[in-house]
């Protein structure tokens, strides 16, 4: 990408130059503890809700559920083109190294109001499990552990501003756009061919690995160089995308190697 049609491409938007990052920062910094409340209330819903629908008609509700795909995969795909672009800069300008340490992120201001959203936007992806609950499918740990912690983790990495940030929400804006797009399909009743699912779960796969490596990157550098972060951080990080690695393995054997029951959801940090 030539550097005229990369300018081009960075320039912001006016409600991205107009954000204000350090009152969201502040913000978050304040309450993001909350997200263990949201956690613990979502898992209080969803557990109610299928005892509420144990002896009631499970619902249709295909349209709703293709509008709400819809509008989270058109959301994502602006994310992950936004964010996404950001990164490539900082790889094509000044390397790998500094795409893993750049704390820009939270502040530049083509991101910053995305990272912000990436963040906020784990609360209402939220109510995907509802849509589970209402319509009797089959509810696997790894959808409501998925969105319980990524929730918590984004919120506590947000706060910090953390090394790595970049990396982790631009590949989850990437591998969102992929999933609730099939999603959006499935919904509105166009069955795609089975290769999309496993190529979907496979990038989720490849995106906890890169998790992982990335995490580990940040634990040799912030002792070397300037890489921001907190021991904590890497750790519960560390733990986070590794359980999702073993989780998401298991569920690509058991999908589409070994074959189980239809109805289960995937899911992405």
């Amino acid at each position: 990408m030539n550097e005229s049609v990369l300018g081009t491409v960075l320039a912001e938007f006016d409600f991205e130059r107009r954000f204000d990052e350090r009152r969201a920062i502040e913000w978050m910094q304040e309450n993001w503890s909350k997200s263990f409340m949201f956690g613990g209330l979502y898992a209080a819903l969803i557990f109610a809700g299928q005892h509420f629908m144990r002896e009631r008609p499970k619902l249709n509700l295909r349209a709703p559920l293709a509008l709400w795909s819809l509008s989270l995969a058109i959301f994502s795909i602006i994310g992950a083109v936004r964010t996404g672009t950001y990164m490539l800069h900082v790889l094509t300008t000044s390397g790998f190294r500094q795409s893993v340490c750049d704390n820009g992120f939270y502040s530049a201001p083509v991101t910053k109001f995305w990272a912000y959203a990436f963040a906020v936007s784990k609360a209402p992806e939220l109510g995907d499990t509802m849509f589970i609950v209402l319509r009797k499918q089959r509810l696997i740990f790894l959808h409501w552990y998925h969105h319980i912690t990524v929730l918590v983790y984004s919120w506590y990495t947000y706060k910090d501003q953390v090394a790595g940030g970049g990396w982790f929400m631009t590949m989850n804006y990437a591998v969102h756009s992929l999933m609730y797009t099939y999603y959006a399909f499935r919904a509105a009743g166009i069955r795609l061919p089975r290769p999309c699912a496993m190529i979907i779960t496979l990038t989720q796969i490849l995106q906890m690995v890169m998790g992982l490596t990335v995490l580990a990157l940040v634990y040799t550098w912030m002792h070397e160089v300037r890489c921001p972060s907190f021991v904590d951080n890497v750790m519960w990080g560390s733990l986070m995308y590794f359980s999702y690695l073993i989780l998401f393995a298991m569920f690509f054997y058991n999908s589409y190697l070994k074959g189980t029951p239809s109805g289960a959801k995937l899911k992405s940090q």
